[in-house]
């Protein structure tokens, strides 16, 4: 792959305020609820005297234990830490409630049948594989972990995961949770059906937050999509000549899905590009296919197969 240090420069500064194009719907008369239960400030300001009532307030948040557990964990003192930060970071919650107002508004456009779930904020001690947790009719948000990517509590983390490890991106967790709730997996194991499955969950985002950059969609520094609209030709050609479109190799998997610091192409350009890049070329491919077919709604985008967006689709990234 070439190093085209110059366009990625030139493509940073052009899309570091960029908002996806996406098609905005009119959903200002489309009515939800949006409902708040800040948990983490009433089980960390709880006692043995108001505890009794929090657990029969919440009881799917206190599996058996005795309370002098629970009390254990209110007074610990990295707990208290984490839910002080959360409280400087999230005071009133007013502004993610408006984000999450205008999401719901937007997963309702397109799910009529959806019902705003309530919002339970918590604190779990930094599982950042559990971000956001969507339940049934709960939503849970782990509040630290989305202190700021720059939070002292994250020097631990590997800089691919902190960096989205802030409020900005809470809403982007909450539409890919949701997302989950209304997409298929293809059960074949061909790296083709995993690429543009990945794609069509991009999609659902894009619908879900229009006005959300597309950095920030999926995950990316600007620098890291900078470098991914620079190379897309690249990567692309790599795709194709080394026939892993039809592969059924499941380390394709680790080296182009999955999260990592980069993606594994197994050439020295590898630590310049962002993980994940099967997700971010699906993406593009999918959205290809919207623009050469604009009347097809997300429920059928969600239908067709990935063979005939892949075919309709007539990707062919610019040199």
């Amino acid at each position: 792959m070439n190093r085209l240090f110059i366009l990625a420069i030139v493509l940073f500064l052009s899309i570091s305020c960029k908002k996806a194009v996406t098609k905005k719907v009119d959903v200002s008369n489309i009515e939800v609820a949006v409902s708040v239960n800040r948990f983490e400030q009433k089980f960390y300001e709880a006692d043995e005297t108001t505890l009794p009532a929090l657990k029969n307030e919440f009881p799917y948040l206190f599996p058996a234990q005795n309370d002098s557990v629970w009390m254990n964990k209110i007074n610990d003192d990295e707990e208290r830490e984490l839910y002080s930060k959360s409280q400087e970071v999230f005071k009133d919650f007013e502004n993610e409630k408006a984000q999450i107002e205008d999401l719901f508004k937007h997963v309702k456009y397109e799910h009529p049948n959806f019902n705003a779930p309530k919002i339970i904020t918590l604190i779990t001690n930094l599982d950042y594989q559990s971000k956001i947790v969507y339940a049934d009719s709960l939503l849970f948000v782990s509040l630290d972990m989305y202190l700021g990517k720059n939070s002292e509590v994250y020097q631990d983390f590997p800089v691919y995961l902190s960096q989205n490890f802030d409020k900005s991106q809470l809403a982007v967790d909450m539409a890919s949770a949701i997302s989950d709730r209304y997409f298929t997996a293809a059960k074949s194991r061909q790296f083709l059906d995993m690429v543009i499955g990945a794609g069509k969950k991009m999609v659902m985002i894009d619908r879900y937050l229009p006005s959300v950059s597309d950095p920030q969609k999926i995950g990316y520094s600007n620098e890291g999509y900078a470098w991914a609209v620079a190379n897309e030709s690249q990567i692309w050609k790599y795709f194709i000549e080394n026939k892993l479109l039809y592969s059924t190799d499941s380390k394709l998997v680790d080296r182009f899905m999955a999260e990592a610091p980069f993606s594994k192409f197994y050439i020295d350009i590898d630590k310049e590009s962002p993980g994940r890049i099967g997700v971010w070329l699906g993406w593009q491919i999918v959205r290809a296919y919207t623009a050469n077919n604009n009347d097809v709604t997300l429920q059928q985008l969600l239908k067709t197969d990935a063979e005939e967006i892949f075919n309709k689709s007539k990707y062919k990234p610019k040199k």
